[in-house]
């Protein structure tokens, strides 16, 4: 934001230069970026002023969920028998 501030800044002492040199084309190309450069400062101040932690919760632990070892059991595939 401070980078942003600045870039407004310069382009205020820029207007006004090509305002005294009558450079017409130059001034509205210059007033088109100031109006973007403030419309992204009132972005950026007012996502500043949002919180930037977020309350998830705490997890619902179900009892229903995942597989049970048994069932864990049976889903593996079955390979070769080793005999001993």
């Amino acid at each position: 934001m401070p980078r942003l501030q600045e870039i407004h800044a310069n382009l205020v002492d820029r207007l006004q230069e090509a305002k005294d040199q009558g450079w017409l084309g130059e001034v509205a190309a210059i007033e088109t970026a100031m109006a973007a450069a403030a419309l992204k400062l009132e972005a950026m101040r007012e996502r500043a002023d949002q919180p930037s932690t977020v309350h998830l919760g705490m997890p619902d632990i179900r009892h229903d969920t995942g597989r049970s070892s048994a069932a864990a059991e049976r889903s593996l595939p079955s390979g070769p028998k080793l005999r001993g």
